[in-house]
């Protein structure tokens, strides 16, 4: 019997629980950059092979010049008008469920949700998320875009496992019980 996909969020958060500033500010990521450190990025991006991100995310991201987004994965920009599909990208406009329950019964390796909070939240409401690797930034924004909206069911997670490291970044593992 095959494996079965799971679908990971990995994504970093203030202190306070937001993921950007209200106009989608996201420099106080800057605070722990530090040279040869990817806080486990390059090793857990190894056994992905699909990224599902919302559209405004994905814009944000392009407009940063960033022009190779998951060139060597399949990604999906979940939005709500039709769109001609690019290279890799698909622009999918149709139930995240129904894309997640795709993805699932589907050969391949595990899924990256990379933001952003919209798609994040209907997934959590779906119960749609397998793990959740979420990097604590030692940084207040005070509002903002927050990672986790009010709402969703409860639902209870296991502990995998913590990191710390000296820029004070914290990263929580979390896998869905």
């Amino acid at each position: 019997m095959k494996n079965q996909r799971k679908i990971f969020v990995y994504i970093a958060t203030s202190l306070d629980g937001y993921i950007a500033k209200k106009d989608d500010d996201i420099s106080f990521l800057d605070s722990v950059e530090q040279e040869g450190e990817d806080y486990g990025y390059a090793e857990f991006i190894k056994e992905i092979d699909t990224v599902i991100m919302g559209r405004k995310t994905y814009e944000k991201i392009l407009s940063m010049g960033v022009s190779n987004l998951h060139e060597d994965k399949k990604l999906y920009v979940i939005t709500r008008k039709l769109q001609i599909d690019e290279g890799n990208v698909t622009f999918y406009n149709g139930t995240l469920p129904g894309l997640i329950q795709q993805l699932k019964e589907a050969e391949g390796e595990n899924v990256f949700v990379d933001g952003g909070a919209e798609v994040i939240d209907c997934l959590m409401k779906y119960h749609l998320i397998d793990e959740y690797i979420i990097s604590i930034i030692p940084y207040f924004l005070g509002e903002g875009i927050r990672l986790f909206k009010e709402g969703r069911p409860e639902e209870n997670l296991r502990f995998v496992s913590s990191k710390s490291f000296p820029k004070g970044l914290v990263q929580l593992h979390y896998r869905k019980e």
